[in-house]
């Protein structure tokens, strides 16, 4: 066996592999590629002097070592976790002060958050929200999200963090009701607007090829945060951001009924001060391996 560190980011893959028998499976848990589960494996295989799984076509299966290997490493990780978080528990409360508009701050960074705190006990996080651009936050921050990379001070580390699409979004029993088979039946339907977004429905008609029509009924609301209530509650269909209608998309409250006709926006950026501390670096590091969106 090799004399160097222990890797415990490949054991954690190797055991998230070794659960769901399935090397994709395992990416899509710890928000990685299939490509880099397989490498973090192999290294653990080198590191090991044997191999774990038994590759085999769309399915990998544990060698009689791979199944030993995960019967012990598996409640030794667990081990290990949970001493980590009863010492940050007992030490005392960090906090990291996060910047973000009010809609990403419902829509994503809430549903989200749970996960954080799990992982990292002693740390706080606290949620600033704010519409204002980065350089005139009304309060200190340590990190601060907006789309975009312009309008950010040269104080801040800048890096990009998310990608993201605007699609149209509907409740199942809106659908069910007054079916949606193409772009042209979005006439049988009220349109959910938000104020903060009056160009949306006017660019996703031109990628649809529709013309603009006076006649349509619409909704307006001041925020998409509202709009997207305002669909999950059936009142009509909507456009989103795919990061602000995510967490409905998974949970099966909203479904998108055309998911070919999407349209690009701007990315998130994520700005992290200068002088931040550990709490902030962790903070980033987390959302970065959180950024995956439907």
């Amino acid at each position: 066996m090799a004399e160097h560190t222990l890797p415990l980011n490949a054991i954690r893959a190797f055991l998230a592999a070794a659960r769901h028998q399935s090397f994709t499976l395992a990416a899509q848990e710890l928000n990685v590629t299939h490509g880099a589960v397989s490498r973090q494996i192999k290294n653990l295989e080198d590191y090991l002097g044997m191999p774990l799984f038994e590759r085999r076509i769309r399915q990998v299966l544990l060698t009689e070592r791979g199944r030993q290997f995960f019967d012990e490493a598996s409640p030794a990780l667990d081990m290990l976790a949970g001493a980590a978080r009863r010492v940050m528990r007992d030490a005392p409360t960090r906090t990291v002060n996060i910047n973000v508009r009010p809609s990403f701050a419902v829509r994503w960074l809430i549903p989200h958050l749970a996960g954080f705190v799990e992982r990292y006990p002693g740390i706080e996080p606290r949620v600033v929200t704010s519409t204002a651009i980065v350089s005139r936050a009304p309060a200190p921050f340590d990190i601060a999200i907006r789309r975009g990379e312009t309008n950010w001070p040269e104080s801040l580390k800048v890096q990009r963090f998310m990608e993201d699409e605007l699609l149209l979004v509907a409740s199942p029993a809106l659908l069910k009701q007054t079916p949606l088979a193409d772009a042209r039946a979005i006439a049988e339907h009220t349109l959910l607007l938000s104020r903060s977004r009056r160009g949306d429905w006017e660019e996703w008609k031109k990628l649809a090829g529709l013309k603009r029509s006076k006649q349509q009924p619409m909704l307006h609301f001041d925020h998409v945060h509202f709009v997207l209530q305002a669909a999950v509650d059936g009142l009509g269909l909507a456009l989103s951001p795919v990061s602000l209608a995510d967490n409905d998309l998974r949970s099966g409250r909203l479904v998108c009924p055309l998911p070919e006709l999407r349209l690009p926006l701007a990315p998130y950026y994520l700005g992290l001060g200068a002088q931040a501390g550990a709490e902030a670096q962790l903070f980033a590091k987390w959302l970065a391996e959180n950024r995956v969106i439907s």
